[in-house]
């Protein structure tokens, strides 16, 4: 069962103060009309046709060797035990699979944290080998606060900070796209925190882009307010973000709270993914995040991935949750 988000700003229900959805839908990215003679692809909001025995014209095939596909997974959790879901490995594998099996290989796979439970080598290698089935263009990571348990973070980098800066923050660009990759599970008070050497590197890392640039953040705790009762925020998001709001287009993308939600802030974007391990209660319902038990037979629908798609020429990403195939 799909769960669609598409346009990068449509809210999730019941969440006070979010902003406008958009509902334009990327057409034919793997669909055809059947009994006709024409399939449809859209590029950057232009429709493309192709002939009907697939062989798609030039311009087709060039828009889509220019689209930007990756695909987010958060919150794996290996090493987890506990009634919320007895087999956390198995519930991993199947998304893995699920990455495999989409219509399209993604550019990259970006793992938003908590890759591990408790931080120890053996899960560290665990995930590891894990996500080396992945089929993509490449594999990134950010880590969770589970990913550096008494040790701040230095078993995660050994694992994979390689080419990463400070306590493991980097950015990229693919097609077109710049990405950040931040690490606000470290010094932790209360809330998730950048710190000022990151909050300088993202300053300088963006100084120079044009701001028609697509900027696509990734972190494992959310920059935006989301429930800081519950530590569901980031204490110095708001400078980070002033860096970024000369941008047209910005998307925050973050794990940490295990479950779809969805806000907007002028041109800023903010998504938090589901899990593939377990569910956390809704911010606020009870008296702290733990693990929640589900009927049988409810889980698979509470876990999930997320695909995005940057089109040509359209800043905007087409985002869509999937539940755990």
């Amino acid at each position: 069962m799909r769960r669609e988000r598409t346009g990068g700003t449509h809210d999730e229900p019941g969440v006070p103060g979010a902003g406008a959805g958009m509902t334009r839908r990327q057409l034919a990215r793997h669909g055809a009309w059947f009994g006709a003679a024409v399939a449809l692809t859209v590029a950057g909001g232009e429709v493309i046709s192709q002939v009907s025995d697939g062989r798609a014209t030039g311009q087709a095939a060039a828009a889509d060797q220019a689209t930007l596909r990756f695909v987010q997974v958060s919150d794996s959790h290996i090493g987890f035990h506990g009634t919320a879901n007895p087999d956390v490995t198995g519930s991993f594998a199947r998304a893995i699979a699920q990455v495999n099996a989409l219509p399209d290989r993604p550019d990259f796979v970006m793992h938003t944290g908590d890759l591990t439970h408790l931080s120890t080598p053996a899960q560290f290698d665990q995930v590891s080998q894990m996500m080396r089935g992945l089929r993509a263009g490449a594999v990134h990571t950010v880590p969770g606060e589970h990913d550096s348990v008494d040790d701040g973070g230095r078993a995660y980098r050994a694992a994979f900070g390689a080419g990463s800066r400070g306590d493991g923050w980097y950015s990229f660009d693919v097609k077109g796209v710049h990405v950040l990759a931040l690490v606000n599970t470290l010094s932790l008070e209360k809330l998730g925190h950048l710190g000022a050497d990151q909050l300088a590197f993202i300053r300088q890392d963006v100084a120079g882009l044009s701001s028609d640039t697509p900027i696509l953040v990734f972190s494992h705790i959310p920059l935006f307010a989301m429930y800081p009762t519950w530590g569901w925020g980031t204490d110095d998001a708001v400078q980070a973000l002033s860096y970024l709001r000369r941008f047209s287009s910005v998307t925050c993308l973050n794990g940490h709270v295990h479950q779809l939600f969805s806000r907007t802030e002028g041109n800023v974007v903010f998504r938090s993914a589901t899990t593939t391990a377990y569910p956390l209660p809704k911010p606020g319902d009870g008296p702290a995040p733990t693990p929640q038990t589900l009927p049988a037979g409810q889980l698979g629908a509470a876990l999930g991935i997320r695909e995005v798609s940057y089109l040509p020429r359209d800043p905007r990403p087409a985002i869509t949750d999937l539940e755990l195939a």
